[in-house]
């Protein structure tokens, strides 16, 4: 029984025999404030290519009342099954289906998810439909390629909102009529809806005006700063539509902040649902509003790469993924009067580093993956996709040329509007306007797994001159379980030579860009040079590669890495140890003394908190046993340093603060974390806003400071969805077996949780000093894991099977407890990758520690 999955080969077979041509989706959400279900009605006309053929259309709901094929009532218990409805005897030519439905209500974040507000008790509701599940909402042919028109027709409560991809109409008696869409995939249709606070402005330019819209419940809307976030969506419309040379191709655009969400956003078709923990109601750091800026611009590039031109199958993933990515970076740091030009430091620091750890994972992959079925899709939302997929498009970028880039993307575009495409439809534009032949290039970057490592070979004479320079590349073995071959690739690289200066700081004195192929390139270039302080491969990150420092260059930068007088080649530094850590090659005793030593002196501020959860990590789980308490002991202390030497009020400061609330561990520290949160303890310029409150609450929890009558009291201080989320962390947090057991029920035990509150629970129930008290959960793991993954739904299932995985047991026992399950439990092909994953994740924590005991 094929159940809520789909094969490629059946998409394969129904894209042959269809077109669609339009939806009429009628929804009566008249009682969504109580729950349940609603009535759902699909008209769905399209057309097949064989008189009599038979195919099927795509169903999730409690209960069908009617199928009407072509006049014809079918009955619906007959055809209705495993979440397909069986239509045979089909006509040549046009065909019309409709079918009635109660659909239900989700609180999981897929199909038609909904929340009520603690605040004003309503209900509030929204889509997510991305990859299957517009089937929980209307009865449709679930597959990117079958696009066609969608027409909503929505029945809502007084006094609601509705928001859709066309423009909002004046309702009627409380019915909204949409206008139909432009030819869209399912995925990617939308409805917003409840009583939702909206700001409206438009964006002008050449004659051209499109009507802006920004949503959030009326609880937010205090904090909602609207005009900044129209700030960055029109630079984001001026960069997109110079460079796509393609007019944004929808009616109009709204920016939807939505409760408990489980991505960052969703690129619905001129209906962009975004999480709203974006909303900040506390003072955050500008490294959150530069995540914020590229999350909006990633989804408005989203609207051409995707949503105009769409991907035939979930192989080509990517191109929608990797290119929104790459795009809205490189809008942060070339957009006129942006506030990130900068921007490619923060990709480099965090998005490459997430690719470097997935693409050591054993299910690495291709950027362009096989995806066989729906099942397999589902987890490969993953860092190839994303983050090494726009890597190699910033590498691509420097190999033709950014100009003759984007006229081969500008060729796309007008080539295949509204229609989909495969990666052959791209290589050709871009073959076509650079000149280049990228097939060679596409086999070795798109189509392989892996990572190479690049190190540089230095001979010097007796003068300390560079008598020869060569640029080594190395194909380390995939990971077992990985499919492919170790491959060497051709990389576009910058060598930046860097000296340091009067001031005693590190300063590029000179560039070298080369293309590196094979084992062994060598650089004539810098024969006879005077030997530099430090020799940095890949300066300006053009290429995808792990780098390596030469001996001379990782002292000097050992003594000076905060002293680089630009951020990039800090944080290729910065990456580069990290890297090297949990590698095994560099003790997590050395890391920590490197990030004291030069933490200080960084300015950027996502940096810093990229070091904090890193030095963190490492100290956690990298760590010698014996040593890791000497460990989290200089580092607490340093955090506490440095909160009280930061600027009062800045950045810094509050990321010190969280760092600092994040390892508290002696009693002194914990009375001063109490102190601040009661007020008796103050550090100038340092807010203990709402949110810092619940930092310091969660942390006087899982310490055994504060108990359930401590927590309810702060609930009762910030009774919202946010505050009800922390509450369920702290409370789970608790050193306490009965914290323990009560938390394991509520999520394993019972299914009634909402998805963001499962999610809070399980963040608090994993704590990295309560090793000893979460150990008998290894056995009771694997013993109710596959039995959670077939009840629950993808989303819901995934937070517990990554969630609670025993990473923190780092013993050989956890992985002889894996295998023994993998070999026995029989689980399916996601399941296995994503327990795989978590077991690589013990693997390397034990290689780490080796090496730090060793040091």
């Amino acid at each position: 029984m094929p159940g809520t999955n789909l094969t490629r080969e059946e998409a394969r077979q129904r894209a042959r025999l269809l077109t669609v041509d339009a939806y009429e989706i009628e929804l009566d959400l008249g009682g969504a404030q109580e729950g349940g279900t609603f009535r759902s009605v699909s008209t769905v006309r399209f057309a097949s290519a064989e008189a009599g053929a038979s195919t099927f259309v795509d169903l999730v709901a409690p209960t069908v009342h009617e199928v009407v094929l072509n006049g014809t009532a079918l009955d619906a218990a007959a055809v209705f099954q495993d979440s397909r409805i069986e239509l045979s005897g089909l006509r040549e030519g046009a065909n019309e289906l409709r079918v009635v439905a109660d659909c239900a209500y989700t609180n999981t974040g897929e199909g038609l998810h909904r929340f009520v507000d603690p605040v004003d008790d309503q209900a509030y509701l929204y889509t997510q439909f991305e990859v299957p599940d517009a089937r929980r909402v209307f009865a449709n042919f679930e597959q990117p390629d079958l696009k066609a028109a969608f027409q909503f027709t929505v029945k809502a409560p007084a006094g609601w909102t509705v928001i859709s991809n066309s423009p909002t109409p004046e309702p009627k008696d409380d019915l909204w009529v949409f206008e139909p869409t432009p030819r869209i995939s399912t995925y990617i249709t939308a409805l917003i809806a409840g009583p939702y606070h909206a700001v409206h402005s438009s964006y002008e330019k050449d004659g051209q005006s499109v009507p802006l819209g920004i949503y959030c419940r009326p609880s937010l809307a205090e904090f909602l700063d609207a005009d900044a976030i129209f700030e960055v969506t029109r630079q984001g419309f001026d960069w997109f539509q110079e460079k796509f040379d393609y007019a944004y191709p929808f009616a109009k655009y709204d920016q939807l902040f939505v409760p408990e969400f489980n991505a960052g956003a969703m690129e619905n078709a001129g209906a962009v649902t975004i999480r709203d923990q974006y909303v900040f109601r506390s003072k955050v750091t500008d490294a959150a509003y530069e995540v914020r800026a590229e999350t909006i611009l990633h989804e408005l590039a989203h609207m051409w790469f995707g949503d105009l031109v769409t991907m035939e199958w979930w192989n080509d993933l990517w191109l929608n993924e990797s290119f929104a990515t790459y795009t809205s970076i490189a809008c942060q740091a070339h957009a006129p009067g942006s506030r990130w030009p900068h921007s490619w430091t923060t990709f480099a620091n965090s998005m490459k580093t997430w690719a470097y750890r997935q693409d050591q994972l054993p299910s690495t992959h291709p950027i362009m993956a096989e995806i066989r079925d729906l099942d397999d899709v589902l987890v490969n939302f993953d860092g190839i996709t994303y983050a090494k997929g726009a890597s190699v498009l910033k590498q691509l970028v420097a190999y033709v040329g950014m100009d003759e880039f984007f006229r081969g993307v500008q060729s796309y575009f007008k080539a295949h509007a509204f229609g989909n495409t495969r990666l052959s439809d791209l290589l050709s534009a871009l073959e076509e306007t650079s000149g280049r032949d990228l097939k060679s290039w596409s086999k070795a970057w798109l189509e392989t797994a892996g990572i190479n490592i690049l190190r540089p070979e230095i001979e010097t004479d007796g003068s300390g001159a560079i008598a020869s320079f060569a640029v080594r590349q190395e194909a380390p073995a995939l990971p077992a379980g990985a499919q492919g071959e170790p491959t060497l690739r051709p990389h576009r690289i910058a060598i930046g030579l860097y000296d340091l200066n009067a001031a005693g700081k590190l300063e590029r004195t000179d560039r070298i860009e080369l293309d590196v192929d094979g084992e062994l390139t060598a650089v004539p270039e810098l024969a006879g040079r005077a030997r530099p302080a430090v020799i940095l491969l890949n300066d300006d990150d053009l290429s995808y590669a792990k780098v390596r420092l030469d001996e001379e260059s990782l002292r000097t930068v050992t003594a000076h890495l905060g002293d680089f007088t630009e951020s990039l080649p800090r944080a290729l530094c910065w990456a580069s140890a990290w890297d090297m850590t949990r590698d095994g090659e560099l003790a997590t005793r050395a890391y920590l003394e490197l990030v004291l030593s030069g933490i200080g002196k960084e300015s950027d501020i996502g940096v810093v908190q990229s070091l904090h959860r890193q030095v963190k990590l490492a100290l956690d789980l990298y760590a010698a046993p014996e040593w890791r308490e000497t460990g989290l002991t200089l580092w607490t202390d340093a955090t506490l340093a440095h909160l009280r030497a930061a600027a009062p009020g800045s950045d810094h400061q509050l990321a010190w603060a969280r760092a600092f609330a994040a390892t508290a561990r002696t009693p002194q520290q914990l009375d001063l974390l109490a102190g601040l949160l009661e007020g008796t303890e103050t550090v100038e310029g340092l807010a203990v806003d709402t949110d810092l409150r619940w930092a310091f609450v969660e942390r006087l929890a899982a310490t055994g400071v504060l108990d359930e009558a401590d927590i309810a009291a702060e609930y009762e201080r910030d009774r919202t969805a946010a505050g009800e989320r922390h509450a369920a962390t702290a409370r789970a947090a608790r050193p306490t077996p009965e914290a323990k057991a009560e938390a394991w029920a509520s999520v394993v035990e019972s299914d009634t949780l909402p998805n963001a509150v499962q999610e809070a629970v399980i963040g608090g129930f994993v704590q990295t000093d309560q090793r000893e008290l979460l150990a008998p959960y290894t056995e009771k793991f694997f013993e109710v894991l596959k039995d959670v993954w077939g009840a629950r739904s993808h989303e819901m299932a995934q937070q517990i099977a990554v969630g609670l995985y025993p990473s923190l047991q780092v013993a050989p026992e956890t992985l002889e407890a894996t295998d023994a399950w993998l070999a026995s439990a029989e689980p399916s092909a996601a399941l296995r990758r994503l327990v795989s994953e978590s077991r690589s994740g013990v693997d390397r924590a034990l290689r780490a520690r080796a090496a730090d005991t060793t040091a």
